[in-house]
């Protein structure tokens, strides 16, 4: 009997400890990395990784990024969260990664109209390029994720794209030789589970933060722009152009929902209105920013223009009538009547938003 009772004493002993202060293989001494002594428990046997605080200053004329309390910013959750962005174990069949469909060199967008999921099925939308996003109030082209976390769950279950479950991601990851560790020094976990997948992916993603390009140097007084740049300037900033109204601010997006006269009724894509259920929105898409922009065609929700030179022409043909066509859209079957040299400046304007540095960083 005496033995029976030091048996289940032992056993109690053993479990405990928190669960986020469970002992990792092999980090058990004080050569550990982001080893605390403080938080080591009477038996020696439970041990507690400290974070470091991922900073981000907020730029020029942007609003303070809103960061989730139950999900901070930390270099070992932003370097884990790439660590899965790239890696194409959250797919069914381990072939698909998120920046398969988020190129880097395309501003993390796809360059193809519609990307390709592990089952070989396209979408119908064109992959949006992942670019400030912790400044963005909704997520997807129709905005029916209200977090980066909530977005986050999405492409691994999605028949289309990673054809995963939750189940399958988080059997494999903690069967792996190194997620239980890192997921351990990010988060303090010692069972991988879909929240913390999405938080630390959600924390890379707000991370992906561009604000050197040519027209931030220009107005930092770095940079001089050419005629034709500020004349294109003009052009976005006034009437001539109309830009601005969706376009303004340094983030070059205003967070709303806008039919920008692609179609005309019926809508193909209702937009919007597949998430309100509101007539009102039907073919209103999500304003995407124009940061970049160079780099992340095609174009528009269904990736319908290849060029930049498109999407001019479309605004200065004034576009399409629908009963819920924007007010903003002016000079609707009139057209902006832009000049040859207009159009061209226009363009040369909107390339000064290219920012190399976020392009090419590894």
């Amino acid at each position: 009997m005496k033995n029976l009772m030091y048996l289940l004493l032992g056993i109690i002993l053993l479990i405990s400890c928190k669960k986020d202060l469970a002992p990792i293989s092999g980090c058990t001494d004080s050569t550990a990395t982001n080893y605390n002594p403080s938080a080591i428990t009477e038996d020696q046997s439970c041990i507690y990784f400290s974070t470091t605080p991922f900073v981000i200053e907020t730029p020029y004329e942007f609003p303070e990024m809103k960061i989730p309390s139950d999900n901070p910013m930390t270099i070992e959750g932003v370097a884990l969260g790439e660590k899965l962005f790239k890696d194409p174990i959250l797919s069914a069949n381990n072939t698909q990664a998120c920046i398969d469909c988020h190129k880097q060199n395309s501003s993390f967008s796809d360059p193809n109209q519609f990307s390709t999921g592990i089952d070989d099925i396209q979408g119908n939308r064109n992959a949006s390029a992942l670019i400030n996003l912790g400044w963005n109030t909704s997520f997807f082209w129709d905005g029916r994720s209200l977090t980066l976390e909530e977005q986050a769950f999405e492409p691994v279950t999605n028949t289309i794209e990673m054809h995963n479950t939750w189940m399958n991601v988080e059997i494999a990851l903690n069967s792996d030789k190194e997620y239980p560790f890192l997921f351990k020094e990010a988060f303090n976990i010692n069972y991988i589970d879909s929240i913390h997948v999405v938080k630390a992916i959600a924390q890379f993603e707000r991370s992906l933060i561009s604000t050197n390009s040519k027209l931030d140097r220009y107005l930092r007084n770095e940079e001089q722009l050419t005629i034709s740049e500020l004349n294109g300037y003009v052009i976005f900033n006034t009437e001539k152009g109309d830009c601005f109204h969706c376009h303004g601010t340094n983030m070059f997006m205003d967070n709303q929902f806008h039919n920008n006269g692609l179609d005309t009724e019926p809508f193909i894509d209702l937009g919007r209105a597949k998430v309100t259920l509101d007539v009102s929105d039907n073919g209103k898409f999500k304003t995407p920013t124009l940061r970049n922009i160079e780099m992340s065609a095609p174009y528009m929700h269904d990736g319908r223009f290849a060029t930049l030179e498109e999407v001019v022409e479309h605004y200065d043909s004034g576009g399409k009538y629908s009963t819920t066509v924007d007010p903003l859209m002016k000079k609707l079957g009139v057209g902006l009547q832009l000049s040859n040299q207009e159009k061209i400046d226009l363009v040369a304007y909107l390339k000064t938003l290219t920012d190399n540095e976020f392009i090419d960083s590894e």
